[in-house]
């Protein structure tokens, strides 16, 4: 009877075990890996020291990153629209505290990542790392 008890309390554990594995998986997204500091004191980084501010950074993710000062830290999102295969219209443009994908004119929440409409995929969230007061490092 104790085997059974123990067997029990055991599966329990594994069914309260959540894979966070798959939240961001996006099959229209690939995975690269990359790091990228972004200085900023540079004039074309000194946008994001102010809180609802982000900019494009086009050197790193699949179509570029969008970094974003949320006020309490920073986010970071791929570029790529993430409901469209890669194509040529499929990298996303600021539009204020959104990002707007041109092939089916959605807008993305940079705070959230969530589209401002249903959407199957949020944006692809990449991690940050503020490093120092004038340095943040975004990485995969």
């Amino acid at each position: 009877m104790k085997k059974y008890i123990l067997l029990l309390i055991i599966s329990l554990f594994f069914l309260g075990c959540s894979d966070n594995e798959n939240s961001n998986k996006n099959p229209y997204i690939p995975n690269y890996t990359f790091s990228v500091d972004l200085n900023l004191n540079l004039p074309l980084y000194a946008n994001l020291k102010s809180p609802g501010n982000g900019i494009y950074y086009s050197d790193a993710g699949v179509k570029g990153i969008f970094v974003f000062n949320t006020g309490t830290g920073y986010n970071a999102f791929d570029a790529a629209c993430p409901n469209q295969e890669i194509s040529s219209c499929s990298t996303m443009t600021l539009k204020g505290i959104n990002a707007l994908c041109a092939c089916d004119s959605k807008e993305y929440n940079l705070f959230t990542g969530q589209g401002t409409t249903a959407v199957t995929y949020p944006m692809k969230q990449y991690l940050v790392q503020v490093v120092s007061e004038t340095l943040v490092r975004v990485y995969n």
